[in-house]
């Protein structure tokens, strides 16, 4: 097994920056998952450690080893992308232990390593069945298959689930969970699928425009998004932001935008007040906007009343689209019990304990969360 480290690596395509200054650890056994939106550098970052793609500058080391000028072959790697790339005249077996021949492993050792993997898969059944007799979701787990053979020390898998519809990628992502928890190898996985992101990873490393936003375990990056690209990006529906002014009345702090005045509670207040008399962005999650008739008891809520916009029935929960007389539009995960009519004035309850607060002025295009 093996850890995996970016050092101050640069990849550029001509006048082009897909990577910039990355520096990242990625720890032995960990499950890493790279996302941001098409176009942030994820994968270009999987392909530079997978050996695809020279870097710029900088170095990667698999382990203690520096790969730069290592070819991909000989990395101890095995990838698995987006496209299944099965033979279809080969059956699953020899699928699964084309490389191992390639690599003239004895039979004995190709058939205990493929049958092993099979059953980590729950693909035993299927060994010697050709792709076209498989569904999308078993036509990945022989992808997965053929890497696991390998006995590889870090798996790459690049967004391995967007082929798959709902419910299959439900399934396989709990799959792939399961195989990293019995392997206990090193992945670094990539998805612009933040869902995806937060169910299957101890790490998440936020990209965006080549940079790395935030390196952190799924609830920190959820609770303290260290900006507002990561705020909005983490979250569904995604965190809703207001550009308003800190002021002070007397010793208390509100947001206000000449529309919506909310009161910030004291045991937070303190943080705020190098900000007050400027503009900031306020940040509040679905989570936390709530029916007054359910809202919890033990939470500083403060009443905020807009117009009833969409409204759509979940079951578990009900998520209400509302916008202001300004224009002002936000959205509340609220209890399913809740009746709200569409076109009429409503009341919602703003959790201010768990507010965010982002500090344009250094960076107006990606403002800083005040902690």
């Amino acid at each position: 097994m093996a850890s995996v480290t970016y050092d101050h690596v640069v990849k550029k395509f001509g006048d082009f920056t897909a990577i910039e200054d990355l520096n990242l650890e990625i720890f032995d056994e960990e499950f890493l998952v790279l996302v941001g939106p098409s176009g942030c550098g994820k994968t270009t970052a999987l392909r530079c450690l997978a050996g695809l793609e020279e870097v710029t500058s900088g170095n990667i080391y698999i382990g203690d080893r520096l790969v730069n000028d290592v070819p991909p072959k000989d990395r101890d790697i095995a990838m698995v992308f987006q496209s299944y790339a099965l033979y279809p005249h080969m059956s699953v077996f020899d699928n699964m232990a084309f490389g191992l021949k390639l690599r003239k492993l004895p039979k004995e050792q190709i058939q205990q390593r493929v049958e092993n993997s099979a059953k980590i898969l729950g693909i035993e059944g299927l060994l010697k069945r050709k792709p076209r007799e498989l569904s999308g979701g078993q036509r990945q787990r022989v992808a997965l298959g053929r890497a696991i053979v390998r006995e590889p020390k870090v798996f790459l898998l690049d967004e391995p689930l967007s082929n798959l519809d709902a419910k299959l990628r439900v399934q396989t992502r709990a799959e792939i969970s399961k195989i990293h928890n019995k392997l206990g190898t090193t992945f670094v996985y990539v998805t612009h699928d933040q869902t995806e992101a937060m169910t299957m990873a101890n790490r998440i490393a936020v990209m965006n425009k080549g940079k790395l936003q935030q390196l952190d375990t799924p609830q920190v990056l959820y609770d303290k998004p260290a900006n507002l690209f990561v705020a909005g990006f983490i979250g569904t529906p995604a965190m809703n932001f207001f550009n308003m002014k800190l002021v002070k009345e007397g010793d208390t702090l509100f947001v206000d935008n000449g529309e919506m005045k909310i009161k910030i509670p004291e045991t937070r207040s303190a943080i705020f007040q190098r900000l007050v008399g400027k503009d900031v962005v306020f940040g509040i999650r679905p989570d936390d906007i709530h029916n007054p008739d359910f809202a919890p008891s033990d939470i500083h809520g403060e009443r905020v009343t807009a117009k009833v916009d969409v409204v759509e029935l979940m079951g578990n929960e009900i998520l209400v689209y509302m916008t202001t007389d300004k224009g002002n539009n936000f959205v509340g995960r609220v209890d399913p019990r809740s009746k709200y009519v569409i076109g009429e004035n409503a009341d919602l309850i703003f959790n201010m304990d768990n507010c965010h607060i982002f500090d344009p002025s250094e960076n107006p295009e990606n403002p800083v969360a005040v902690r």
